[in-house]
């Protein structure tokens, strides 16, 4: 014989799985929901405390970037005072130079018969303005300075007669190139 049974237990079971599975997709999609909104809190607090550190790295940039820009004016004034010292280093050696050369050439000058009007130096070249009782005198003097350690070579200028006080004298002017070093 056939049983029939007219209860709907299986629109029962239908109705009991489908109400599960809306709750498992309703529980499942809040808690995807959930996650999503926890991802996005920390997404926000991670961007916040990278804003803070480039806020903080800026301020510390600034700072160094001052503090180099010190370190810069301090070295263009260490640089600029280091030029200084070795200008008066040159200076401190050389500047008894000048007067040991005035003083060996006045001792190259004949007592009577030469006179020096004006001796002037510009970078290696001394020129030498005087005037001598001839040209003779004048030449010998010329021999004389060309053999001085200091001078390369000594070129004549100008040599022409000029009268004082009633004598006539010979006027010169040398040009001399001076050694290195002098």
């Amino acid at each position: 014989m056939i049983k029939i049974n007219l209860l709907p237990y299986r629109e029962k079971a239908k109705k009991e799985n489908l109400s599960r599975q809306v709750t498992i997709i309703a529980g499942v999609f809040i808690i995807f929901i959930l996650c999503l909104v926890w991802f996005y809190i920390y997404m926000l607090s991670q961007v916040k405390d990278l804003e803070g550190k480039l806020a903080e790295s800026q301020q510390v940039l600034k700072v160094l970037n001052n503090k180099i820009g010190d370190m810069d004016k301090f070295k263009l004034k260490k640089a600029e005072l280091e030029l200084k010292l070795g200008v008066i280093g040159i200076l401190e050696e050389n500047r008894l130079l000048p007067v040991k050369t005035l003083d060996d050439l006045s001792m190259l000058v004949p007592q009577k018969n030469v006179w020096l009007v004006k001796v002037s130096q510009s970078g290696n070249r001394l020129t030498i303005d005087g005037i001598a009782r001839d040209n003779i005198v004048a030449a010998d003097f010329m021999k004389t300075i060309e053999n001085f350690p200091a001078i390369q070579s000594v070129d004549l200028v100008s040599s022409k007669k000029e009268e004082i006080s009633g004598i006539t004298l010979q006027r010169f002017i040398f040009s001399c190139r001076m050694k290195k070093g002098f």
